[in-house]
């Protein structure tokens, strides 16, 4: 199972007419968010493969020449407070970032995030009973409080993430976000849960026993960015 992830910044060795030639092993796409709904829709277009996404904190309407609005992008699964399961792997999502405008969009308080968290826990416990786990992939915008998130209040992390991490223990939680642009630790490890900045592109090697594999290109997660 290969997962092409995807958040924030447009890959110029994606959004290209080689897209087929460069990722035909992958299996499903995950966005992690703050990327255009065009872009997106190529992705699926081209790769006709499970599609997943979370909106991020600069996610806007995008007006197309035909005169049509994107509010989502078409072909994709908005996985935002629910869960999915896809090719045997147990998928959820939670989108936005940390509240730093009054008004603004995909933008949550921690109390507001823990409500999502709540409002999901009986789609999990059911995965559970159904599976014999709650989650496999959790796919939100922002990092956890603490793990690659900034210092400013724009790019804080939400703690609500450590306490999912702590009662649902997911293998993976995938986030974008915080943008990379030196070398800096982008996978770490807490408790049970791989927690990995996908900044702006990364494929995910997920053998069978769902352990993980980073395709790397230069430093960090950036497999086949250019």
């Amino acid at each position: 199972m290969k997962i092409l992830a995807v958040s924030d910044q447009v890959v110029k060795s994606i959004y290209s007419a080689h897209i087929r030639e460069r990722f035909d092993d992958v299996d499903m796409v995950l966005s992690c968010g703050d990327l255009p709904y065009s872009y997106l829709e190529f992705i699926v277009s081209m790769l006709n493969v499970p599609c997943f996404f979370v909106h991020g904190n600069h996610d806007q309407p995008e007006y197309q020449s035909d005169g049509r609005v994107l509010t989502a992008p078409g072909g994709w699964v908005d996985l935002d407070g629910r869960t999915a399961r896809s090719k045997g792997v147990i998928l959820a999502g939670l989108e936005g970032s940390i509240r730093y405008k009054p008004e603004g969009e995909y933008q949550y308080t921690e109390a507001q995030m823990a409500f999502k968290v709540r409002r999901i826990m009986p789609a999990l416990l059911l995965n559970r009973l159904r599976y014999g786990r709650f989650v496999d992939v959790l796919i939100t915008h922002s990092p956890p409080l603490g793990i690659h998130d900034g210092e400013d209040c724009c790019h804080q992390g939400f703690k609500t993430l450590l306490w999912f991490m702590d009662r649902f223990r997911p293998r993976y939680l995938i986030h974008g976000h915080k943008h990379v642009y030196r070398p800096e630790t982008r996978q770490t490890r807490y408790k049970d849960t791989e927690v990995i900045n996908v900044y702006p592109s990364c494929v995910l090697d997920l053998d069978s026993a769902l352990r993980i594999k980073t395709r790397r290109s230069g430093y960090g997660c950036q497999g086949y960015t250019t």
